[in-house]
């Protein structure tokens, strides 16, 4: 796995003139913190990059986590709330148990209420910190609207709710639009599995027993899959053995759309991108044009962070417990 290193910090910056568009009812601002809290962006940046340099799969879990926080309540930090005796929240729900980089979080947290008090939110830190580890590892930049409110539930069983690796495009689709993010933002959004890795578990269907007369997926390398069955055996044993989302997992780049083209993606939902009609000329797109990618995946994530974003809710000081 490629180390990470502090000289990917060199934002690509894209100026997309976002700061009066795409706005919800709660009327995010980019300068929301710049008298509250000046400091904010930069604290939470080195919170980040200090992480990130000792845990390589730092960046790849904070990313996840915006995703996974803002698909259930919308952008409300709900993902960070711990469980309870009457209550198991959504950080323990099967497709969070490797998060696990809610640490930095908190760290980031500690160090804003020492700085400024009361003042910035549990779920603003996770959507700058997303920005963040897309910067530093070599990704766009974007300006993070701000001024979201802390959410009070958090359910582990809704996190069902969540686009499972198993997903068709039309089933990609249709969660998508309950959130208000179109088929491109569909497909730009799913190309944040440039950073990443994940366990067997999550695609071993595709290269065991996939049909009564195939398998393998058809849709999947033939090579890419014989390489996969070798890392994941039936049965599997290893708990720890996976597959990194791309060959440049450490770098966010648009491999991850070459690697659809090559028929070698890990997740059938990722791999169906290429094979829908839909999405495929979007996949194409960004495949054979980097620049164009990171575009969209700015615009999109700027659309994600506007998703149920709250007006009454709090500012926690505390990420993992309500005031």
């Amino acid at each position: 796995m490629a180390v990470f290193s502090p000289r990917k910090f060199s934002f690509s910056i894209i100026f997309l003139g976002l700061m009066t568009v795409l706005r919800s009812q709660a009327a995010l601002d980019v300068h929301y913190y710049d008298r509250t809290c000046p400091e904010a962006e930069k604290i939470i940046r080195y919170t980040v990059l200090n992480a990130s340099m000792h845990d390589a799969k730092a960046p790849a879990r904070i990313l996840r986590m915006f995703f996974h926080d803002c698909f259930i309540r919308g952008c409300d930090a709900s993902v960070l709330l711990d469980s309870t005796p009457q209550n198991q929240a959504e950080k323990d729900g099967p497709p969070n148990i490797s998060l696990r980089a809610f640490y930095v979080i908190d760290d980031a947290k500690t160090k804003l209420e020492s700085a400024c008090p009361k003042a910035v939110s549990c779920a603003d830190i996770v959507a700058i910190a997303a920005r963040d580890v897309v910067a530093m590892s070599g990704g766009p930049f974007w300006n993070v609207l701000k001024g979201r409110k802390d959410g009070r539930i958090s359910k582990a069983s809704e996190t069902i709710n969540l686009p499972a690796p198993t997903f068709n495009v039309s089933t990609l689709i249709q969660s998508f639009t309950k959130r208000r993010l179109r088929v491109k933002d569909l497909v730009a959004l799913s190309g944040g599995h440039t950073l990443g890795f994940s366990h067997c578990s999550s695609f071993q269907a595709r290269l065991h027993n996939f049909s009564s007369v195939q398998d393998i997926d058809p849709t999947m390398n033939p090579e890419f899959a014989e390489t996969l069955k070798k890392k994941c055996p039936k049965p599997n044993k290893n708990g720890n053995a996976g597959q990194f989302l791309d060959s440049t997992a450490s770098t966010f780049d648009n491999n991850y759309y070459k690697q659809l083209l090559a028929g070698k993606g890990v997740f059938g939902s990722d791999q169906a991108l290429y094979s829908d009609y839909r999405t495929k000329w979007i996949v194409e797109s960004f495949a054979n044009d980097q620049s164009l990618f990171f575009k969209e995946f700015a615009t999109s994530m700027v659309k994600l962070g506007n998703v149920g974003v709250m007006e009454n809710g709090e500012v926690r000081l505390n990420c993992r417990v309500v005031n």
